[in-house]
């Protein structure tokens, strides 16, 4: 139940946007234990004054393609899963829509499942209360 916030420069076609979209989510059910149809991102395109980052901080050096991916999961994986996601995510977002790996920064904050309620007012996650 990961909940996605993709933060990049304005200016990014429909197709790159999906093709962002659609990679970072196959990344997630392909190593990341999701399910398939557990999908919900949000993705900012932000002004250049509204995106600040080191273009050579660690990993640099990153382009006007640089993309900041914040994941909100609701349980905690393993190091081998993050490692595999982290570069399974980067080999994915290379092919298409063609981001090399040093533009792409992901961070992991994990929650308890009391702390989501899909809809209705409920927490979705919990059993029923009495």
């Amino acid at each position: 139940m990961p909940y996605s916030r993709i933060s990049l420069l304005k200016g990014k076609t429909q197709d790159y946007l999906r093709a962002l979209s659609d990679n970072l989510h196959r990344a997630l059910v392909e190593t990341f234990e999701v399910p398939e149809n557990d999908r919900f991102q949000v993705i900012h395109q932000l002004a250049p004054e509204e995106l600040v980052f080191d273009r050579n901080y660690l990993c640099g050096p990153r382009s006007d393609d640089y993309v900041l991916i914040a994941i909100t999961a609701g349980r905690i994986r393993n190091t081998q899963h993050k490692r595999a996601f982290y570069r399974r995510l980067t080999e994915l977002l290379q092919i298409s829509p063609g981001i090399q790996p040093q533009d792409v920064m992901v961070v992991i904050n994990t929650t308890e499942a009391e702390d989501w309620s899909f809809g209705n007012g409920i927490a979705t996650m919990l059993p029923a209360a009495d």
